[in-house]
């Protein structure tokens, strides 16, 4: 028995030193792997994000819930220690040998490595960007949020909800700490997103407690909830009323204040021209999102390009149906006031255009075989963008599923105003924030395999949006838009994008004003001027991510043109596409490479 102990005590020693040989590194130090140091990075990064943890729900299947009750940190000391953290851990990156590496791992290291980079060379303008304006903040991100994303399956996640409310008034006060350390650094919103913001904090103030839809959503989804007694609902109720009221409210006072502070002292003008170094920042922002070198000019004189061309397609299409002499604004806007492409300004109105989008969406799903032989196994649903989000947020937009499956992808429908869903422009709208758009990609990478984690999740923009509107651009390619007129939808959506690359370049580096972008935006897409006013202040608060969107497609299109030319009828359009979202996200450049390395492979066969 002593001999038997004596082997256990050595070999626990053993296994102690080899333990320690491998964690102390793993978690302090160099990793003596690159994929450990991925998996070090994305853990270290996601236990600082409780917020993301729950919205990817990866922890849960395993039964792993410690992070539903908290919210991020928001404050600027976290900020800096995060800058300091990726300076540290790219370094970290630059050491391993990358040569040695399969191509597979070359590749997985040159995304992190472009990502981080591009990152790290950000924070010399930390704190150039807007943490409240029309388009978001605490005000409106947190109670979104709460309602979207924190699942509520049981008491135990009833219980977090209440605690997570309850640390509202923390992340306001530091977002508000945060703005002051703004404008002690000259970086303060344009006056009117302060105003429109502010417009969004006097509601929530404004609003009564009972009818706030923190409270109303939890009451509705505790009247779901099996095991949980009529008194326990009672109590949790109490405690959230508690926390809306002496929590929430008062910090969106105290926001208030700080807003309309900053909206007495903001320096007129609306581009990033007009902060600190702002030229810089900008063209940061144009690498960042467009992942490309493209110089703001180039990218201006890209849209010019675009817009020309695709003036040409929508002239045709007019003048077929009877609009020849008129201008594209006049046009479009007698199309869209017609009635027969008009949903009834009513709640049955607006019950009809979710139930529409999702019958589009339906039909593309079913027809997509000849052009996709991969599919993500979560499924999509439509809805309506939360009511106290619709004012001032984007047209439409989606949310991806959780990755436990618990939550499917989401395309929400703003219905703020029901006479701006255009029917002829509904098609092209669903293909690309659905089927095959964000959808097809987001899901896919999510669930690939044989990848570091941080694959299924990275984000690039020209990437994610590029592959939207090649989606619109395929689905009119194929027949999907049957009619002239949701031809001519689909056109006004690519014109959106150009523009977009015209309008953005221009408020930021020419010193356009809002009301030139809204009137050149009006001229060349004919949309709706409350779209339109919506759509520049969305560029003028989050320089450069519009541009990402016309870069991204138009790389794609390149590449498929290369490969139908090099492979001939070797070229097949559902293997080229499995290229395209086998990989996830990534740089343009790196999808270059992979789409260059599947060409040959082609042609070896």
């Amino acid at each position: 028995m002593r001999r038997f102990l004596k082997i256990f005590a050595v070999l626990a020693a053993l296994l102690t030193v080899a333990a320690a040989l491998f964690l102390v590194p793993t978690i302090w130090f160099k990793p003596w792997s690159v994929d450990h140091f991925y998996a070090r990075v994305f853990v270290r990064y996601a236990l600082k994000h409780p917020m993301m943890l729950s919205t990817l729900r990866v922890l849960e299947p395993m039964g792993l819930r410690f992070h539903n009750d908290d919210l991020d940190d928001l404050s600027t000391e976290f900020a800096l220690r995060e800058a300091r953290w990726l300076d540290k851990q790219l370094g970290i990156l630059h050491r391993y040998d990358r040569d040695s590496m399969s191509e597979d791992g070359r590749l997985s290291y040159d995304v992190m490595d472009w990502f981080m980079a591009v990152e790290n060379e950000g924070t010399r303008w930390i704190f150039h960007d807007y943490p409240v304006t029309q388009m978001g903040g605490v005000q409106t991100g947190l109670p979104s949020f709460m309602i979207s994303f924190h699942h509520l399956g049981d008491l135990r996640d009833a219980e977090d909800y209440v605690a997570r409310v309850s640390k509202f008034g923390v992340a306001f006060d530091q977002v508000i700490d945060g703005l002051r350390e703004r404008e002690r650094r000259g970086i303060v919103p344009p006056r009117f997103a302060l105003e429109k913001a502010l417009l969004q904090v006097r509601k929530v103030e404004s609003t009564p407690v009972g009818e706030s839809p923190l409270l109303t959503h939890l009451r509705d989804r505790l009247g779901s909830m099996e095991g949980i007694d009529a008194a326990r609902r009672e109590a949790l109720m109490g405690r959230l009323r508690g926390a809306i009221e002496g929590t929430f409210v008062p910090a969106c006072g105290r926001l208030a204040a700080a807003l309309e502070h900053l909206a007495s002292v903001s320096a007129p003008g609306d581009g990033a021209w007009r902060l600190p170094e702002g030229d810089a920042y900008y063209a940061w922002l144009l690498r960042r999102y467009t992942t490309t070198e493209m110089t703001p000019d180039q990218v201006h004189e890209l849209g010019l390009r675009e817009v020309g061309r695709l003036e040409e397609e929508m002239r045709a299409i007019l003048d077929a149906q009877g609009f020849a002499g008129q201008g594209i604004r006049e046009a479009m806007a007698r199309l869209n006031a017609e009635p027969r492409f008009l949903y009834p300004d009513t709640d049955e109105g607006r019950a009809r255009i979710l139930t529409d989008f999702q019958g589009i969406l339906d039909d593309i799903n079913g027809r997509l075989g000849p052009l996709f032989d991969l599919r993500p196994s979560a499924g999509v649903k439509v809805e309506r963008v939360p009511e106290f989000q619709e004012a001032d947020n984007a047209a439409a937009y989606y949310f991806p599923p959780s990755m436990d499956g618990a939550r499917s992808g989401t395309f929400f429908v703003n219905l703020r105003k029901v006479p701006d869903i255009i029917r002829f422009r509904m098609r092209t709208l669903a293909y690309h924030e659905a089927i095959p758009g964000h959808h097809f990609q987001t899901a896919i990478q999510q669930e690939i395999r044989d990848v570091p984690f941080f694959r299924r999740v990275i984000p690039f923009a020209a990437y994610s949006e590029g592959w939207a509107l090649y989606a619109e651009r395929l689905a009119a390619e194929n027949g999907f838009e049957d009619n002239p007129y949701d031809r001519l939808g689909y056109l006004s959506d690519q014109m959106l994008r150009a523009v977009r690359l015209v309008v953005d370049t221009g408020i930021h580096t020419r010193r356009w004003s809002r009301d030139e972008a809204v009137r050149y935006m009006l001229d060349h897409t004919g949309m709706p001027e409350t779209e339109a006013v919506a759509e520049v202040e969305r560029y003028v608060v989050d320089p450069g991510q519009a541009c990402a969107y016309m870069v991204g497609m138009l790389k794609i299109l390149d590449l498929r043109q290369r490969a139908m030319e090099r492979l001939g009828d070797r070229f097949d359009i559902r293997r080229f596409h499995n290229v395209i979202l086998r990989g996830g996200a990534m740089p343009l450049s790196l999808l270059e490479r992979q789409v260059d390395a599947w060409i040959a492979s082609q042609g070896k066969a």
